[in-house]
């Protein structure tokens, strides 16, 4: 249930394209067209004679047996079947990233350049407009800062304004990383002991913040998340926090689940009680480190058009997507007022059908920070493909007066 399934990317293999984006498969699989019905048998309903009868129909032959077995051995063997084979891949997956001593970097490479040096040279570029906070825009009583989790070359200009919000003076202070959990359970909050490596270097996870919340949070705590080990919302904060701060920056990762049984079934997050627990723990740590700590949302916004199973075609600024940019502008609206239950109530329009993935680490912040004020300091659509758009933008939070 959790695989991937879209178009082939490859023009000279036409077909479905089948990953497992929690790798605990690392196969890649391209079923041929004429193959893609006979995926429908595999539904724990259909027998062996019924994927027969399907490839007989498919076929035109009498003879599938041996087409049959092929397809059922290389689904098994790649570990796209719910069977021993992929219990024992997913055992394997979570020892091997609960034993390592650090969280290693999964998106080096794809997201951003490898080698440090190449990487260095690119973080200068994003944040060539003075790579600090200008002289003009006070920085007093500021504690927060709302970054895009997208690719940083379709959002740099984002992650510029918001990172560029920090000074040398935040260094010594402990980032508490509030990012979105795409794979993770939700009304659970991901946490993890281990430090964050890139290519700039290797980061410290504050563990006695990470076991404090460990203890109080209750059920609703993943304590070491595997989908620590793959995620990218963390690992794309971490690489500006290190080129601005340090590579030894201090930081505090927590993956936040969606809110998906409130934004379908109504009410508040916090009516879930572990969700509850944990809001009120980490509200009594944010008041017992206060200054200490400085925090960071990883957040993109609205996802839509065909790449997001709507039925119409999505082009930045255009269309359908100035209606959305209203949209998110009434929601940043209430998030700059810090006025929870104001948001809350606008991603629950529609069940939320703008699909917000930041909401939950939105609402979580709302819920926990300080008697504040946000800013809006850059707004962006991007064409994540030809048909498909994501939203995101640059925020500052300041403590009020």
């Amino acid at each position: 249930m959790t695989l991937d399934f879209m178009p082939s990317p490859s023009p000279e293999d036409p077909g479905l394209f089948i990953r497992d984006p929690y790798r605990f498969s690392d196969a890649m699989l391209i079923v041929p067209p004429p193959l893609v019905e006979c995926l429908e048998c595999f539904d724990g309903r259909h027998s062996d004679l019924d994927l027969r009868a399907a490839l007989a129909r498919i076929t035109g032959r009498l003879e599938t047996g041996e087409i049959a077995r092929h397809l059922v051995e290389t689904l098994a063997a790649t570990g796209f079947l719910e069977d021993e084979t992929f219990a024992r891949m997913q055992r394997e997956k979570r020892r091997e990233f609960a034993e390592k001593p650090v969280r290693e970097p999964s998106h080096a490479g794809s997201a951003y350049p490898e080698d440090p040096q190449e990487l260095r040279r690119t973080m200068a570029e994003y944040m060539a407009d003075g790579g600090g906070a200008p002289d003009a825009a006070p920085v007093d009583g500021l504690f927060a800062i709302a970054a895009p989790h997208v690719s940083p070359s379709g959002g740099w200009q984002s992650y510029q304004a918001a990172y560029r919000m920090l000074r040398p003076e935040h260094r010594d202070r402990t980032f508490v990383i509030l990012a979105t959990s795409h794979y993770g359970e939700p009304e659970r909050f991901g946490l993890t002991r281990k430090n964050f490596r890139t290519p700039l270097g290797e980061s410290r996870t504050d563990t006695r913040m990470v076991d404090w919340l460990a203890e109080r949070g209750g059920s609703s705590v993943a304590m070491e998340d595997y989908c620590h080990s793959f995620e990218h919302t963390v690992e794309l904060q971490m690489i500006f926090l290190q080129h601005l701060m340090g590579a030894n920056v201090k930081v505090l990762p927590i993956l936040c689940g969606s809110y998906a049984h409130s934004i379908y079934r109504g009410g508040k997050p916090e009516d879930n009680d572990g969700v509850k627990r944990f809001l009120d723990a980490l509200t009594e740590l944010r008041d017992r480190e206060g200054d200490r700590l400085f925090w960071i949302l990883g957040v993109d916004m609205a996802h839509m058009g065909a790449r997001y199973q709507d039925n119409f075609e999505a082009v930045a600024g255009q269309g359908v997507m100035e209606d959305v940019a209203g949209r998110d502008e009434q929601r940043i609206a209430r998030i700059n007022a810090m006025d929870a239950p104001g948001f809350w109530d606008l991603v629950q329009e529609r069940h939320d059908d703008l699909k917000w993935c930041g909401s939950s680490p939105f609402y979580t912040f709302l819920k926990t920070a300080p008697e504040a004020r946000g800013e809006l300091l850059h707004y962006e659509q991007w064409n994540i493909d030809d048909r498909s758009v994501v939203s995101f933008a640059g925020m500052a939070f300041r403590k009020s007066e």
